[in-house]
């Protein structure tokens, strides 16, 4: 009977702690589900109120590092530039940067110049870095990449460099040009060659002076403001009466063919002035006794029809490493006989951006002693006029017009010796 009784006894005592056991383990998980998180301590918890709101907002790349130099909180921008690696800032400078103003409290900037991760090229990205409390225990720190702005401020340098000496050649010359004419005021044989070599440097002066306008007009203005179905026959035309003067000092046949009844959107002085410089440089560059020719076509893409406007010579023709550059302002694949021609460097510049606001591209094929050939594709007018009726909202946005006038009939292309 008194085993019963002490079997009973240490049941009940086991049935107890048990149960005391059971409530102390509830109250702890409780404990441990209501306690912060290592990841919620590094995110809205540790960050003062609105500073997050605030980061979200910013243009900037930004992160915010704890007094172990943790990310806290980065912008999707600074992942995408490679300033936060798994979950750690990646940059030493900026680390170094941001224990100096934790430990004084002193804001610092500085630019910096960092290697390009996984693009293969050797250009380094160019940022500035500024550093600031934020808190007792956090630093903010703010990222601006100035690569952009750097690539754009070396071309402006480069361009008034180039336009600088591009000005200056001709300035000097007639500068010298004049003394030379007043000193030989008593040779009038002398004063007619010089006054001649004037007229030369004059006339390279105003065409280079006339092609900066034309460029700055291209790149300010918006052609579509003003666009209108533009006949190719017509632009042809022009762009072979411009020439025909240096063709025919050259005894260098033109010919004009292709599909008639063709028509361009777009603004009508800049496409004649793009195509007639393809066809002056043509004219330009190509030898003597040979052969210009200019034809316009119809070609299908995804995004409705193009016309197609190729200006092929019998010229020099362009190597491979000039043809990466042609395009650029002042580029000359040959100096010496640009200067003989009188070329500035900036028509192919000017046909380039001719083409791109007008919805077009420019190509160019070419093989050294086999000459060249330079292609125009610009959206064709019937197509562009469609796609306005279709989706004028969409075309309000790019500017371009949701009406076009009606066509009248062409001619054929007219074929000139």
């Amino acid at each position: 009977m008194d085993v019963n009784a002490a079997v009973a006894a240490a049941a009940a005592i086991a049935g107890v702690l048990t149960g005391v056991i059971a409530m102390l383990a509830f109250r702890w998980s409780e404990r441990e589900q209501k306690r912060p998180t290592r990841t919620s301590l590094h995110t809205d918890a540790v960050l003062p109120p609105g500073v997050d709101t605030v980061l979200s907002v910013l243009r900037s790349s930004a992160v915010v590092l704890d007094e172990a130099d943790g990310v806290v909180k980065a912008s999707s921008a600074a992942y995408a530039l490679g300033l936060v690696r798994g979950g750690k800032l990646a940059v030493e400078p900026m680390i170094q940067m941001a224990r100096d103003t934790r430990r004084d409290g002193e804001i610092r900037q500085v630019e910096l110049d960092l290697p390009r991760r996984g693009t293969g090229r050797g250009e380094a990205l160019a940022v500035s870095a500024r550093v600031a409390p934020l808190g007792s225990r956090l630093v903010l720190l703010l990222v601006e990449d100035l690569t952009e702005a750097r690539r754009i401020e070396a071309v402006r340098r480069d361009f008034v460099a180039n336009v600088s000496h591009e000005l200056k050649t001709p300035v000097g010359a007639l500068s010298l040009l004049s003394e030379a004419v007043m000193d030989a005021s008593d040779e009038p044989e002398a004063v007619q060659r010089f006054a001649g070599r004037m007229q030369i440097e004059a006339t390279r002066l105003t065409n280079l002076v006339q092609e900066l306008i034309d460029l700055s007009r291209v790149q300010n203005d918006d052609p579509l403001e003003d666009a209108e179905p533009v006949r190719v026959d017509e632009l042809v035309a022009e762009a072979v009466d411009r020439c025909r003067h240096q063709a025919g000092a050259k005894q260098i046949t033109m010919a004009a063919g292709g599909t008639a009844d063709l028509h361009v959107w777009g603004n009508r002085g800049q496409l004649a002035a793009a195509l007639g410089n393809l066809v002056e440089n043509a004219v330009n560059y190509s030898p003597a006794r040979t052969r210009v020719g200019i034809a316009a076509r119809t070609v299908t893409s995804p995004g409705g029809d193009m016309i197609e406007i190729a200006v092929t010579d019998q010229g020099i023709g362009i190597s491979d490493k000039d043809k990466e550059r042609i395009f650029e302002r002042f580029y000359r694949v040959d100096p010496a006989r640009s200067r003989a021609t009188g070329g500035t460097g900036l028509g192919l510049a000017i046909v380039k951006h001719v083409a791109a606001s007008h919805g077009g591209e420019v190509t160019v094929w070419s093989a050294e002693g086999q000459g060249s050939t330079f292609t125009l594709r610009l959206p064709e007018a019937a197509a562009a006029r469609d796609r306005a009726q279709q989706h004028p909202a969409l075309d309000d946005e790019a500017g371009q017009p949701t009406q076009s006038s009606p066509y009248a009939s062409l001619p054929a292309p007219e074929v000139l010796p």
